[in-house]
């Protein structure tokens, strides 16, 4: 038996604040969204390289289907890598948003220059790319 993909999906305290800012401010593009009562729960999203994220709200009672708790976050959780063309206008770009920066862009010893930003749930977005 083989896996064949990987599919990331992140609980949202707001899905309409994080669906902007992995839209609007990363550039992914809507591909399934599911809705209950007219109010969207889950939407699939993808980059034009085929890198997919699933945004789903947080459940009420705050457990997954799982049955695990999503809320509070405990220990250590998700982190997003996002490769770009330019790191430092990529980071300004998300900041003119509204974003927090949570690292500024700075030149690392392995060859890439990167920056963290935050999402709307706290997760923090890596965003990077090879040094010039």
């Amino acid at each position: 038996m083989r896996f064949r993909s990987a599919f990331p999906m992140l609980a949202c305290d707001d899905l309409q604040r994080s669906i902007a800012f992995y839209a609007d401010g990363l550039g992914f593009q809507e591909t399934f969204r599911f809705e209950d009562g007219g109010e969207p729960t889950f939407v699939a999203l993808k980059l034009d390289d085929g890198s997919q994220l699933g945004l789903g709200v947080v459940p009420k009672g705050g457990s997954g289907i799982h049955g695990m708790p999503q809320r509070p976050i405990a220990g250590r959780f998700f982190e997003l890598c996002v490769y770009c063309d330019d790191v430092d206008a990529s980071v300004e770009f998300l900041r003119g948003l509204g974003h927090p920066v949570l690292v500024e862009p700075a030149d690392t010893p392995w060859g890439e220059r990167i920056a963290y930003v935050g999402d709307p749930d706290g997760h923090p977005v890596m965003v990077t790319a090879a040094k010039a």
